[in-house]
């Protein structure tokens, strides 16, 4: 087993160009390849925030559509946490806040160690950004 294993999560969005925006703009992400499509579709993206790295296509032209949905195409909710950590959580929060995200959880201390909330982007995905790091 390798130690230097790392983990991208994809994302499915119907407006992939716009969200790419407001995911880089809202929560921090770095544009880090864009593969566009005809018809102002992604083909792939990828951000970058900090060592974390999301994927992401257009639901439209997603190659297996019959493996993955988007929470749009399943009544709006989201089929898993996108946790991810951040230094200084409550200046993420702000940002995220001042940019219209709906925020699920408040920011708030956890018992496990931390600080952290909750938040839905505007397709769906629910996101975790927390200050507690499983590594340290």
């Amino acid at each position: 087993m390798s130690n230097s294993s790392s983990l991208s999560i994809g994302l499915l969005y119907h407006n992939a160009t716009e969200m790419i925006n407001w995911l880089c703009e809202t929560f921090g992400f770095e544009k880090k390849l864009i593969v566009p499509g005809q018809d102002n579709l992604i083909v792939h993206a990828h951000l970058t925030l900090g060592k974390a790295s999301i994927m992401i296509s257009s639901a439209e032209n997603y190659a297996s559509p019959t493996f993955c949905k988007s929470p749009k195409e399943v009544g709006g909710i989201g089929t898993a946490e996108l946790i991810v950590y951040v230094e200084e959580v409550d200046k993420h929060y702000a940002n995220a806040k001042s940019h219209g995200a709906t925020i699920v959880v408040d920011i708030e201390d956890k018992p496990y160690g931390g600080r952290g909330y909750c938040v839905k982007d505007p397709e769906g995905h629910f996101w975790v950004f927390s200050s507690y790091n499983p590594w340290a």
